[in-house]
C-alpha cells in the first residue's frame, strides 16, 4: 500500500473527532429500519474496502490504495454508530472478503470476478460501487430523525461523491464506457464532473 503516515495519521485524528461528537448525541431509541440501515452501510462499506484491496493488489492502480483507506475511515465510522446504539458488529472477526450478509457476499463475489478480467472491468467496478453507496446513503439518511446518523451519512456521501470523481478520471483516462445502474445518468455526470468536496475523512 502507498498510504502515507500523514494520511492515514489524519484519517484517525477525524475518526476520533467523529467518535467524540457520536459519543456527545443523544442515544434515543432506533426504528428497525435505522437498525438494518446501519447493519447494512457497515458491510456495505466493508465491500467497497475489501473490492479495492484486492484490485489494488491486482492492477496496482493508485485511487484503490487511496481510497481504500478511505473506506476503512467509513467503516469506523459507522461502527462508531453501531457502539453507541448498543448494536452488534455484523463485521466482527470477518476477514478481507468475508460478509455475514449472504447477498452481500454474493455481490463481493460478483464484483471481484469482474473487476480481476482487466483494468478496465476494474474501474467499472469501482463507479458501480461508488454510485451504489451514494444512493443507499442517500435512502438511508431519508430514513432516520437521529442527527448523529444523518451527520455521518452526509459525511460518507461527501466522501463517495469524492471517490466517483476519482475513478471517473481514470474512466476518462483508460477510455473505459460505463453506464450507470444506480444514480441517474445526469445526476451521475453532474457529480462526476463536479469539483470535489472537502470532507472531515479525507478520501484520498
Amino acid at each position: 500500500m502507498d498510504e502515507t503516515p500523514e494520511r492515514d495519521a489524519e484519517r484517525q485524528q477525524h475518526v476520533a473527532a467523529m467518535r467524540a461528537r457520536i459519543a456527545a448525541s443523544p442515544r434515543l431509541p432506533l426504528s428497525l429500519a435505522e437498525q438494518e440501515d446501519l447493519l447494512h452501510m457497515r458491510e456495505e462499506e466493508k465491500i467497497a474496502r475489501d473490492v479495492y484491496l484486492r484490485l489494488y493488489d491486482r492492477w496496482n492502480i493508485q485511487p484503490f490504495a487511496n481510497i481504500s483507506g478511505s473506506e476503512q475511515a467509513h467503516m469506523d465510522a459507522i461502527l462508531a454508530l453501531l457502539e453507541h446504539f448498543g448494536l452488534p458488529d455484523p463485521a466482527a472477526g470477518l476477514a478481507v472478503g468475508q460478509f455475514h450478509n449472504s447477498k452481500l457476499q454474493h455481490l463481493y463475489d460478483t464484483l471481484i470476478a469482474q473487476g480481476e478480467r482487466s483494468p478496465e472491468e476494474a474501474i467499472r467496478v469501482s463507479l458501480l460501487i461508488e454510485e451504489l453507496d451514494i444512493d443507499d446513503l442517500q435512502k438511508a439518511a431519508r430514513r432516520t430523525h437521529q442527527q448523529a446518523i444523518r451527520a455521518v451519512y452526509d459525511e460518507l456521501e461527501r466522501g463517495s461523491r469524492n471517490h466517483l470523481r476519482a475513478f471517473y478520471r481514470w474512466k476518462t483516462q483508460l477510455g473505459v464506457t460505463y453506464h450507470p445502474e444506480h444514480l441517474s445518468p445526469e445526476v451521475f455526470m453532474a457529480t462526476a464532473l463536479s469539483a470535489a468536496e472537502r470532507c472531515s475523512l479525507p478520501a484520498y
